[in-house]
This record gives structure tokens, C-alpha cells and sequence, in this order.
């Protein structure tokens, strides 16, 4: 069975909202052998929105509308998938009697306009939302079924819980599908596509897709198969030759950030961890705390932002910030080691660098970072030349920081 996702609601349109809901759906009809083929915002418009359903009832054999089942003017869900399958809309009493109560538990009237909500399409069942007024939908159409859900994400997680998934998993073909990601650092997306491209080629289940995301470049898997110990037994076969064409670039196969690779190896080893950053700011101590338990390795961090700070609490010499200038490899190793004396970490991490957009010269460009990492057996420092925005530098400066320490650990 294939799926297609409708997210409706013009809001979903700006930068302003970002749309999770389809991500939901996808997770949970992927774990019942449901594959999602198509996915379409859609504003609220009627004439789109009827547009875009007729398209889908064509191609697809379940469909998902999310949102648009309020009780303003632009809620057209309801009404759009009515008129378009040509079934006439009438009142549920019991679902007005409902809305009714749950504004009265709350000591309000209900307004006129959320009758609108108790009006069912002809045929359809309707499901209730016991965190919300907005019931869904669940219409069989021909070979076809359509589901109306609300936007929320709670209300709609909590109806398709206790409504959809017992229906979908009795529809379903017995198929399961299942993912396994590679998630490495250090590799270009061309780079990994070369090592890997020879082995993928030659499967067509399990389906290999690549993606880059700030900083890591992904490796995604999707098997299909009768049961989990085939599909695992399918991602195994690709994906340990995968891994192993990869090398020491991959750190995650299990869906863990790089920050959280970190956490084990250290939490592993028995080592604890002390930053000090300048251009990053802070960031990579909130990527490290991010992590829970991060207590256990993460003794602290130090914004050394300005020359004086470098000095009175990460014990940089002034005349070393004199003569070598505070974006230098003489800092960085001067900030890890001194982090590490005054905290008494196993490990120390100094970031200094010029993020942008303004600051830089010939000499020191914007994108130029060094990182030092220092422990008992010396101090390793990195210069790098980041490409883009400053927020794109910070982010690569702490992932590269995080990359050294797990490769110190890991040898």
C-alpha cells in the first residue's frame, strides 16, 4: 500500500512554521509497511486544495489531509473533500453535543461557527479528538481512504494512536519497511558517493538515498520486506559493506548525533572534557549539555571572546596574544591547555577563529578556525578555511572540535 500526505494551512507556506506533522505519519505508516510517495502544502484555498485531492486520488491509495478542520472561515478541509467526491454534508448531533460540553466543562458558550465541525461528509466515519473539538474523518472512496485529521500535533498523534493505526494495520499488505542511517564527517557528499556508489548500485532493496545536513553527510537505507529479521538481515548485507568503505568517517549507525557519539566514548573511557571558545561563543558547550548525563564527562566552558578573558581565565600569556594575534595555532594550544590545568579535565578543546562576517584580513580571512585539543599526551591543533555564513562557520568549527575529540578516543 502506498500513502500521500496533504498538509493544509497557508501558514505552512512562510518561514514562520514549519511543518512536522507529515514527519509523524511518515514514521509510524513506514513501521506498518506503508511507503509515503508523495507530500504537498497546500494554502488554504479551496480551488488549489481541490486541485491537489483530485491529483492524489488518482495516484494514491491512502491519503492524509492535516489541518484545516477548525471553525474559521479558511478551515476547508471538510467542505473541499466533500464537494470533490460529491457527497453532501450533513450535522452529527453527537458531535455538536460534545463541542457543547467541552466548552461548557470549561465554563464558555460555543461560538456558532464550531457547528461547523460537526458536519460529516455522506458515508464517512467520524473520529474522535479527545484533546481537541475538531473530530477527523475516515472516508472510503472506491479503492480509496481518505483521512481528515487535525492540525495539532498533539490531537492529531493522539487520534491516529487510538483510530487509524489499528485500522491501517489490519489494511496493510504484511510488508514492513525499515531504515538504518550512516551518518559520517569529514567526507564531501561526492566523496562518499564515489566510495559507496559501486555497492548501492547493485541493490534495488534495500533503496539508498544521500543527504547533506550541516556538517554530516548521511547515508539513508530503507529496506521492504515480509518481517523485520529479513529487513534487518537486507540492511545488514548493504549496509556493512557500506560502513566499511566509509571507514573511520562514520560515526553514527544508529541515529545518534555526533555530540552523543562523544558522550559514550567519553562516559566509555572515563574521561571528562573543558572547553574554551572564542568565535564559537558557547556553542559547543550547549552541544555538549544538550546530551543527558552530560554531567558525568562535561566539567565546563569558558567564552574567552576578548584578548583579556583569553588570558585572566584561560591563561593565554598576553605577549603570546601579542605576537601571534588572537586567531592563531599559538592560541588555540594555549586555550586548550590552559582549560585543561584550570579544570583538571582528562581533555581540553580551544576554539579561536573569525567567524564574519566582518573581521577578516588577507591574512586571517572569515571562515579561518583553528582547534586545539589537548590531554596527557599533547596537544593536537587543526587550522581550518570554513566556507559560508558566520552561523555555518560556528556550527562546522564545533563539529570538527567534537570529530577530534571522538577520534582521539576512538584510537
Amino acid at each position: 500500500m502506498d500513502a500521500e500526505i496533504i498538509a493544509v494551512g497557508s501558514e505552512l507556506l512562510t518561514p514562520n512554521r514549519q511543518e512536522t506533522n507529515s514527519l509523524y505519519l511518515t514514521q509510524k505508516l513506514n513501521a506498518l509497511g506503508i511507503e509515503v510517495r508523495f507530500k504537498t502544502i497546500v494554502g488554504d484555498n479551496a480551488e488549489h486544495l481541490a486541485q491537489v485531492f483530485r491529483a492524489a486520488l488518482g495516484r494514491s491509495r491512502l491519503i492524509f489531509l492535516t489541518g484545516g478542520l477548525g471553525p474559521t472561515e479558511d478551515d476547508l478541509n471538510r467542505q473541499v473533500v466533500a464537494e470533490v467526491l460529491g457527497r453532501p454534508l450533513h450535522e452529527v448531533p453527537e458531535i455538536r453535543r460534545r463541542i457543547e460540553e467541552r466548552f461548557a466543562r470549561f465554563g464558555r458558550t460555543m461560538s456558532e461557527n464550531n457547528a461547523r465541525q460537526a458536519l460529516v461528509p455522506e458515508g464517512a466515519e467520524w473520529l474522535e479528538n479527545k484533546l481537541g473539538t475538531a473530530p477527523g474523518l475516515w472516508i472510503s472512496h472506491q479503492s480509496v481512504a481518505v483521512v481528515l485529521l487535525p492540525g495539532p500535533p498533539k490531537e492529531l498523534e493522539a487520534m491516529f494512536e487510538a483510530t487509524c493505526a489499528p485500522r491501517l494495520a489490519s489494511l496493510a499488505t504484511g510488508e514492513c519497511l525499515r531504515s538504518r542511517v550512516y551518518k559520517t564527517v569529514g567526507l564531501a557528499e561526492s566523496e562518499v558517493d564515489q566510495r559507496i556508489a559501486p555497492l548501492y548500485k547493485n541493490y534495488q532493496n534495500p533503496r539508498t538515498t544521500i543527504l547533506a545536513t550541516p556538517g554530516v553527510i548521511e547515508v539513508h537505507l530503507q529496506a521492504r520486506a515480509t518481517n523485520d529479521v529479513e529487513a534487518n538481515e537486507l540492511l545488514d548485507q548493504l549496509g556493512d559493506r557500506i560502513e566499511a568503505a566509509l571507514g573511520e568517517y562514520v560515526f553514527s549507525s544508529g541515529g545518534e548525533s555526533l555530540e552523543e557519539v562523544v558522550g559514550m566514548y567519553l562516559v566509555m573511557r572515563q574521561k571528562t572534557v573543558a572547553v574554551a571558545e572564542s568565535c564559537t561563543g558557547g556553542l559547543l558547550s550547549e552541544r555538549l549539555t544538550r546530551v543527558p548525563g552530560s554531567s558525568n564527562y562535561f566539567l565546563g566552558g569558558m567564552v574567552c571572546y576578548s584578548n583579556e578573558l583569553k588570558a585572566t581565565l584561560a591563561g593565554v600569556p598576553a605577549d603570546l596574544i601579542t605576537e601571534h594575534g588572537a586567531v592563531s595555532l599559538a592560541v588555540a594550544q594555549a586555550m586548550a591547555e590552559g582549560v585543561r590545568k584550570r579544570t583538571g579535565a582528562s581533555l581540553g578543546i580551544g576554539i579561536t577563529g573569525v567567524a564574519g562576517p566582518g573581521g577578516g584580513t588577507p591574512e586571517k580571512p572569515v571562515g579561518l578556525v583553528f582547534i586545539a585539543l589537548a590531554d596527557e599526551n599533547g596537544t593536537q591543533i587543526r587550522e581550518f578555511r570554513f566556507p559560508g555564513d558566520r552561523e555555518r562557520v560556528r556550527h562546522w568549527a564545533t563539529q570538527l572540535a567534537l570529530e577530534a575529540v571522538r577520534r582521539r578516543l576512538r584510537d
